[in-house]
């Protein structure tokens, strides 16, 4: 009997160390609240009745600082707080725990709002500047729901408008924004990303996608890549230009002055002979050429680098060709 006591005691001498051990106060290196005060539980575990004792205002919503561990230390000093265990820090970091409401929703709503009310076409290619600059905004953990447009004016001749914002600030609370700024309608246009000469074959690298607004852009502007790649420049293009159909031209394959050669197929025949361009051409262009020999002038299609196809008749074509070999005698 004696034996088992004896066990018994030193058992509950073990569980008691051990609870004791565990209901040691240690500080905590970081800590994250969701109020505007710190208090002890908060940056002390096991801080026992006291834990709900605020001892510092937190940082602003979002916002981290830090507490020297011995500002800690001080500060519950008064509550008789034995055996507390710094765990070798130095200082406690404590931020305060908020929901981050980014600038771009609020940009986008009132784009949103915009684009209905005003019909400036898509909100997405709506270019909103505001008259001071607008940033993320910290809220309550807690606030419910998104930012909305209550009101809001625009002007169609300066661009300029007016708006509310109704934004969500705590469970059971909401604030306004008020704002101002300039909306333009813009579209997606291609443009030189540098200056080009005519004739240059346009590669993906001489162009740029950029927004310009709606109102200094040609309603024929190209949006699409697929629509200029392959093409020339009909004239030189400076940088920055916005391009057009009537800027682009098929690439020319033979260009004036050019040595080419002429050719004549038909059916059991075909002819060539050497001809000088008068003019340039692209694939399919019709140009004339010069037969060096006759002096005579000739039509023909371009039908590939240095290569046209004659349209003419043969006898045309035979009169307009060299003499091979002396009259037969």
């Amino acid at each position: 009997m004696k034996r088992f006591m004896l066990s018994l005691g030193l058992l509950a001498a073990f569980t008691g160390a051990a609870f004791a051990q565990e209901a040691h106060p240690v500080l905590r290196a970081n800590v994250v609240v969701n109020g505007d005060l710190v208090r002890i539980g908060d940056v002390i575990d096991n801080a026992g009745i006291i834990a709900k004792v605020p001892i510092f205002r937190a940082p602003d919503l979002g916002m981290t600082g830090s507490v020297p561990a011995e500002a800690i230390a001080d500060a519950v000093r008064q509550y008789k707080l034995i055996g507390l265990d710094t765990n070798g820090i130095s200082e406690v970091t404590v931020t305060r725990a908020a929901r981050l409401i980014p600038a771009k929703a609020v940009e986008d709503e009132v784009a949103r709002a915009l684009s209905d009310q005003y019909q400036l076409g898509p909100a997405k290619d709506l270019m909103v500047t505001f008259d001071r600059s607008l940033r993320a905004m910290y809220v309550s953990p807690s606030a419910i729901g998104e930012p909305r447009v209550t009101r809001v004016s625009y002007d169609n001749r300066s661009n300029r408008f007016d708006a509310d914002v109704d934004l969500p600030t705590g469970a059971d609370s909401r604030g306004t924004l008020r704002l101002g700024g300039q909306a333009i309608a813009t579209v997606q246009v291609a443009v030189m990303a540098h200056s080009v000469e005519r004739g240059a074959l346009l590669k993906e690298s001489d162009i740029a996608i950029e927004r310009r607004p709606r109102a200094e852009v040609s309603r024929d502007a190209i949006t699409d890549l697929g629509q200029i790649i392959g093409l020339a420049a009909r004239d030189s293009l400076p940088s920055g230009r916005a391009l057009r159909p009537s800027d682009l031209m098929r690439p020319e394959l033979v260009q004036r002055n050019d040595i080419v050669t002429l050719t004549y197929d038909m059916p059991g025949i075909s002819l060539t002979v050497r001809g000088k361009a008068t003019e340039p051409g692209a694939q399919g262009d019709t140009i004339a050429v010069l037969n060096e020999q006759s002096k005579r002038m000739l039509q023909g299609v371009v039908v590939g680098p240095g290569r046209v196809a004659v349209i003419t008749g043969t006898a045309r074509l035979a009169a307009n060709l060299p003499q091979i070999g002396g009259p037969a005698r």
